[in-house]
């Protein structure tokens, strides 16, 4: 009786014991949301049940067409209503708001939910916003007017001696006083399209600008920049990411919609509907 007794104790320490084990072993967190839509149904919104994307005015081809992006056409336009679809939204629950490129990455509070606008993801601007993953490699590239004495370099040697332009805070305008380090002063401008007449003005000799963009301003007959030149593009390629205000939850979304894109082709697909191919581009080394 007495061994019997001992050996009922001993068990009664030991699930104690365990219980006491469990209690103290934190419970695991709960299962991530399976799509982009379970995400976006927790996700804190500007205004409830609408998506409020923000961009530039003017907003550029190929990235968003007739500088209209409620329209759905160019690669971004098409992109954010891919990404609003996923996430559960109906093209009419997404509203656009003008967002001039610099205001977008200034710290502070955001009137959007995420901003779609060319943005090139840097070190700099992480600190004052957060980015989803990257939805397109960038490389920069240089656009002259035909004739221009650089018009076939193919070094960087060959543009020292050169004036360029950019827009203010772009990666543009960084690329052009950090890698090609001209002699002479960048001259740097408030928006593209002054960027743009002042070439044509002849009043620098060439733009540094996104590829796309410089491909469609020499390549489009109605809308890019007559009597332009590609020159080529260069080697060094950044990636373009959505802007959040920093410690938006939303990225995780969006990330969900990409990833979803990614896997399904759908991504790809916009790329080839709204992008060129530009593998016979001449690379300036």
């Amino acid at each position: 009786m007495r061994k019997l007794l001992i050996i009922v104790a001993a068990f009664g320490l030991l699930l104690s014991a365990c219980a006491q084990k469990a209690a103290e072993t934190p419970s695991s967190p709960a299962s991530p949301a399976a799509t982009a839509a379970d995400c976006a149904k927790t996700a804190p919104l500007k205004t409830p049940g609408q998506l409020t994307v923000g961009t530039d005015n003017p907003s550029f081809p190929p990235w968003i067409i007739n500088n209209d992006p409620t329209n759905g056409k160019g690669f971004e336009g098409a992109l954010a209503y891919q990404v609003a679809q996923r996430m559960g939204f109906t093209p009419d629950q997404v509203k656009w708001v003008v967002v001039p490129f610099n205001n977008s990455y200034a710290p502070g509070p955001k009137d959007f939910d995420f901003d779609i606008n060319n943005i090139e993801v840097t070190p700099e601007r992480e600190q004052a916003v957060d980015f989803s993953d990257g939805y397109y490699d960038l490389p920069q590239a240089l656009l002259v007017m035909k004739g221009s004495p650089i018009e076939h370099a193919t070094t960087l040697a060959e543009l020292k001696d050169s004036t360029f332009g950019a827009q203010t805070g772009t990666t543009s305008l960084t690329f052009i006083n950090t890698v090609i380090q001209p002699t002479q002063q960048a001259t740097v401008y408030d928006t593209t399209s002054d960027a743009k007449v002042e070439l044509k003005n002849g009043n620098v000799d060439g733009l540094i600008l996104d590829l796309p963009t410089a491909y469609f301003e020499a390549t489009d007959s109605k809308y890019g920049t007559k009597g332009s030149a590609l020159v080529g593009k260069f080697a060094s390629t950044g990636h373009l990411g959505m802007l959040f205000e920093q410690g938006n939850t939303l990225v995780a979304c969006v990330n969900k919609a990409l990833d979803e894109m990614k896997a399904d082709g759908t991504l790809k697909a916009l790329q080839d509907k709204w992008l060129a191919n530009y593998l016979g581009v001449p690379v300036i080394q």
